[in-house]
């Protein structure tokens, strides 16, 4: 039965590639038709009322007139809408908020998911994926057999118990269509638990005793869960548990640090890595050939896309160009309007071209300075805060500071490794250590679930830099000067290798 069941769901997505097909032949046309769609549903809103939505009648009028927004920009709309304004950003009263890391002034932002464009957009979305996972594999088995997302939570907003926020894949699974969930694991009750705890126990006694064929999450949780699995099944690799798995979808962070753990716990040659980019202000593209770094951008799901030139960031959107006005290899700002209520929206992604024809991408950076090797979406605002937290109570001083990654190898678990230079350190440096470990989970929340009781995230260790350490490497490089600066964050450890090298070398401690 359900063999016959997965043939009826792979004549329907072969049918539903054909749209998919349409906009990869006429792209600048569904990116248009996507943008006067935006226009018309938003023009009676307060936002549409303010800039004129109705008057708009080509995309050079709506870019000379709009100007970017970032989320501070727009937090005090989306208070409002929270506690039930209706008609501020989007029409209606929205009900969901997908919740996201931190800016400079809120440890979450929120972000505005009306049920229009859930499933215009995201669910949408998720259906394009399965097309595009079967267009690839004809033999999959998806609407047979389990598929297992390690989803977020959704809980009720207390000032206005009636909205609801949570992470996007648990809000996605809040209203998963009726078609998808018997295929889905774990059941519904374990999958919104907020006890991580709870979840991955509950999670581990129901996925050891069903057949997965796909699973999807952040490395970080999977290998979690993974290294559950087989101390509660003894067994020797997943493979052993789940025979049948061949597809891991991810996103949200680079898998180039867990590749190898991921096939060592599943070495089968025909095990497939699909990248997605799936984020809380939408679902926007999904690897569909193995042979190509690239994703496919979705280019008719409720999402306007445009690009500004990294190095034009500066201009107000001035020098954005629309699908069609991209070149290959070139990194881009990526903005986004959708009808949500984010219109202009710098989402703080920067991307490249792979493949103009079809319009594929990747994801190659932050527009500020960041880390995200394990989906803790750390940025540079995050850490300024914390150590100047950390110095107010040690009553210390800093004169620089840069923060890298510490990979994730087993046994052990990844974490953060800062090098800071002190006027004077503080007499307990292990301390000061913890309290700034604290102090970065209270600054950003998911930061903050990846540390939770040391699940994913080890505490962050502090190397003390000798007095002048930095400006001596900015010496010996050449860029000693008004203009040098340190680079605060990075996703690699080049940095710090070097400046760990170099004869000033560094004092660890802790």
């Amino acid at each position: 039965m359900s063999d016959l069941f997965n043939n009826i769901i792979k004549t329907y997505l072969r049918l539903r590639y054909r749209r998919i097909d349409r906009f990869k032949s006429f792209p600048i046309l569904a990116q248009l038709d996507v943008l006067d769609d935006i226009l018309n549903h938003c023009r009676n809103t307060e936002f549409g009322n303010t800039w004129k939505f109705d008057s708009i009648r080509s995309y050079n009028e709506f870019k000379q007139r709009m100007p970017l927004f970032e989320y501070n920009d727009i937090a005090p709309f989306v208070k409002r809408m929270m506690m039930g304004e209706r008609n501020v950003l989007a029409p209606g009263k929205i009900q969901w908020f997908a919740k996201s890391s931190g800016t400079s002034s809120d440890k979450s932002k929120f972000i505005p998911v009306t049920k229009r464009y859930l499933y215009n957009g995201h669910i949408k979305s998720s259906w394009d994926s399965a097309t595009l996972l079967y267009h690839q594999d004809p033999n999959l088995k998806i609407f047979a057999e389990k598929n297992l997302i390690m989803g977020g939570t959704v809980q009720s907003y207390d000032a206005h118990p009636s909205t609801m926020y949570g992470d996007i894949s648990g809000i996605i699974i809040h209203n998963m269509p009726s078609v998808g969930r018997p295929f889905y694991t774990p059941d519904f009750e374990t999958a919104l638990l907020a006890n991580w705890d709870e979840k991955i126990d509950r999670m581990v006694k129901q996925a050891s005793e069903q057949d997965v064929v796909m699973f999807g999450g952040v490395p970080t949780w999977v290998i979690v869960l993974f290294e559950a699995l087989l101390d509660h099944t003894g067994k020797s690799s997943i493979t052993d548990i789940w025979p049948n798995v061949n597809t891991y979808v991810h996103g949200g962070v680079s898998m180039e640090p867990y590749k190898n753990q991921i096939r060592r716990y599943i070495p089968k040659e025909d095990f497939r890595l699909v990248e997605a980019y799936n984020a809380s202000e939408g679902y926007f593209a999904l690897q569909d050939d193995s042979k190509d770094e690239g994703m496919l951008l979705l280019l008719d799901n409720s999402v306007f896309y445009e690009f500004i030139p990294l190095e034009a960031l500066d201009d107000a959107g001035q020098n954005a160009v629309m699908i069609d006005g991209v070149e290959e290899g070139k990194t881009y700002a990526l903005v986004i309007s959708n009808p949500s209520g984010l219109v202009r929206y710098l989402i703080g992604d920067t991307i490249q071209f792979t493949s103009l024809d079809p319009f594929r991408i990747k994801v190659v950076g932050r527009t500020q300075h960041y880390i995200n090797v394990f989906g803790e979406e750390v940025m540079v605002t995050n850490t300024d805060q914390a150590l100047a937290m950390a110095c107010h109570k040690f009553g210390v001083e800093v004169r620089d500071y840069t923060v890298a990654p510490i990979f994730l190898t087993a046994p052990g678990k990844g974490g953060h490794e800062w090098a800071i230079e002190f006027v004077s350190p503080p007499d307990d440096i292990l301390a000061f250590e913890t309290y700034l470990d604290q102090s970065m989970q209270e600054v950003n929340s998911d930061y903050e679930a990846k540390r939770y009781k040391g699940m994913a995230l080890d505490k962050l260790k502090i190397n003390i830099v000798p007095k002048d350490g930095f400006n001596d490497w900015l010496r010996q490089k050449g860029k000693i000067g008004g203009q040098s600066k340190i680079p605060r964050l990075s996703n690699k450890r080049d940095f710090l290798e070097q400046i760990v090298s170099s004869p000033k070398g560094l004092r660890h401690d802790g």
